[in-house]
């Protein structure tokens, strides 16, 4: 059912134990105007604006492996809400969150609310034509060592990631105590790295820097960083929260991509992940998401992560974003990744490019031989004949098959 243009409608599943029809009343009124029949007529026509309404019912039988379950619908009128997230959260899943037998599928703005969120600040096309990648997947590599180290020692794995071939370089989500090697040296120095590589090779390169501290200073931060040279953006959005991710994309001083980590978000565990990780980090303007890959060591359910991808590049009013499935990723995954999420994505590695057994630059080559090979229709076992970085990646991870 299209979304009425004066209400945003919430998607909910519920066991079948409850009656689907009162519990659906049960929150349409319970969420905005708080009681109903037990008002005076002359209160329900001063408030009837602010009621909400339920949209839609839908019964699901039981099967032999999983019980009766009912979908519902709610609408929330727009003119309860302010146009940010934490108010559409708060109204739509706030004190509702805390039963345990409800679950939030999906939310639908209305037309005109979708404008209020600013959506990827250059998304796919911005990123690719930026960094002049059109025909391929990017690759990118984490810098999995980095605490406590000097900035000498990351300039060295900063280097090997580079050799590799990679397009994106980013800091581990949880690089926050940096006094041997401060952000604004770290940006200084890797621009001044990937400019070299670019002078040397042609390929272009991003930093992605972590921005961190107390959420009342994250945009300066950001805006400092930008200044000192930044490519990409870092944050861990559900720590920090999606209205600081809001800010940063609407900022016209932060005119880099922010990609979204998904610290935390496993701990939110009564949203879809379609939603949680692909329409909300969207609307509120991520260029890049990470989220566990069907197939790593952190797995998601392979429909849940193709719908994640689904969001993140459907037709909108935003800018389509980067998936980046990740967690276990090796080169012998990439005919499977591309096989499932085309080739607008994020190939994302850390100990698929770290371990491989020649370093960090023979694990970057060999994605890259990888990624290529499978653009071009060729068989890694194929490609491995002429690229020995690649032969001894399947050596080491083998191939996952379809």
């Amino acid at each position: 059912m299209a979304t009425d243009d004066g209400y945003l409608v919430a998607t909910y599943e519920i066991d079948g134990h409850h009656d689907p029809f009162k519990k659906a009343k049960g929150i349409a009124i319970g969420l905005t105007v708080g009681t109903w029949t037990e008002l005076p007529q002359e209160k329900q026509a001063e408030l009837a604006p602010h009621l909400g309404k339920v949209v839609d019912i839908t019964t699901v039988s039981a099967t032999a492996d999983q019980p009766a379950k009912a979908h519902i619908k709610i609408g929330y009128p727009v003119r309860n809400l302010t146009p940010d997230l934490p108010a559409i959260l708060t109204t739509v899943f706030g004190k509702l969150s805390l039963d345990d037998n409800i679950r939030l599928l999906d939310l639908e703005l209305p037309p005109q609310w979708e404008q209020h969120f600013p959506g990827p600040k250059l998304g796919i096309a911005g990123m690719r034509e930026r960094l002049g990648v059109f025909d391929r997947p990017l690759l990118m590599s984490i810098f999995k060592q980095c605490i406590g180290l000097p900035l000498v020692d990351l300039e060295k794995g900063y280097r090997q990631q580079l050799a590799g071939g990679v397009d994106l370089i980013k800091d581990d989500e949880i690089f926050f105590q940096d006094e041997k090697a401060p952000v604004l040296e770290r940006v200084r120095r890797f621009k001044a790295l990937n400019l070299q590589r670019e002078e040397e090779t042609g390929q272009k390169a991003w930093y992605a820097v972590n921005v961190t501290g107390p959420s009342t200073t994250i945009l300066d931060q950001a805006r400092r960083v930008v200044e000192a040279g930044a490519d990409v953006l870092l944050l861990n959005v559900y720590p920090y929260g999606l209205d600081i991710l809001h800010r940063l994309a609407a900022d016209d001083d932060i005119p880099v991509p922010v990609m979204a980590h998904p610290a935390f978000a496993g701990a939110i565990q009564g949203v879809d992940s379609p939603l949680l990780l692909g329409k909300l980090l969207r609307w509120a303007g991520a260029d890049l998401v990470l989220y566990p890959s069907p197939y790593g060591s952190v797995a998601l359910p392979r429909a849940d992560a193709l719908a994640i991808a689904a969001h993140l590049r459907s037709k909108s009013v935003h800018r389509p974003a980067f998936p980046g499935p990740a967690a276990g990723i090796h080169p012998g995954m990439v005919p499977v990744l591309l096989d499932d999420f085309g080739h607008d994505l994020l190939v994302n590695a850390g100990g698929g490019i770290h371990g491989h057994p020649q370093g960090a630059a023979a694990g970057g080559k060999a994605f890259r031989d990888a990624i290529e090979a499978t653009v071009a229709g060729q068989s890694l076992d194929e490609a491995a004949q002429e690229s020995a970085e690649l032969q001894q990646a399947l050596d080491q991870w083998g191939v996952v098959q379809a």
